[in-house]
């Protein structure tokens, strides 16, 4: 018997999955669990990269940088403050409607932001790759660094999901 997607329960997104017996409630608590283990995992990477970025101004070769590099390095100091103030701000919604009767809403809002914070964070990410390289070897180098690190986010957020979506080789063998 082949895997049929449509067998099997579909979720408020549309996308198949598992039939679980949980009421609503359990449902939106398991997902704010969920968003919560994600926000701790990235929130962690944020923190050492805005404290690398934080240091960086205070060391001595900070002076020699070019207009540009100081430039990117501003750019790069927002986008990490950005991401920090993306990541606490669902935990202050969830706060600030606590005992509301909007876990629901609260889920979507964090969801979005969640989304929002890991675009930043990329970007983060590639700029600092681009920067490093800029200060280390050469402009080129930096600008190269910078594209193969949006690259492999393109590869991560467009390419692997799609492949996630994929029947498993065990669901065909059925």
């Amino acid at each position: 018997m082949a895997y049929d997607p449509a067998d099997e329960e579909a979720d408020e997104d549309g996308d198949p999955r598992e039939v679980r017996n949980e009421t609503r409630g359990e449902r939106l608590d398991r997902k704010w669990n969920d968003i919560l283990q994600e926000l701790r995992v990235v929130m962690t990477g944020t923190q050492l990269i805005t404290g690398f970025l934080l240091a960086v101004a205070f060391q001595p070769k900070f002076a020699e940088l070019e207009r540009y590099e100081v430039g990117l390095y501003l750019v790069l100091v927002v986008l990490a403050t950005t991401a920090t103030m993306l990541g606490l701000a669902p935990v202050i919604l969830h706060r600030q409607l606590s005992g509301q009767k909007q876990k629901e809403r609260v889920v979507r809002i964090a969801n979005a932001l969640l989304l929002t914070l890991l675009v930043v964070v990329s970007l983060v990410a590639s700029g600092v790759a681009m920067l490093i390289f800029d200060v280390t070897v050469n402009r080129e180098t930096g600008w190269l660094a910078g594209a193969i690190a949006v690259v492999l986010l393109l590869l991560f957020w467009i390419v692997v999901p799609r492949i996630g979506k994929r029947e498993p080789r065990s669901a065909r063998s059925r």
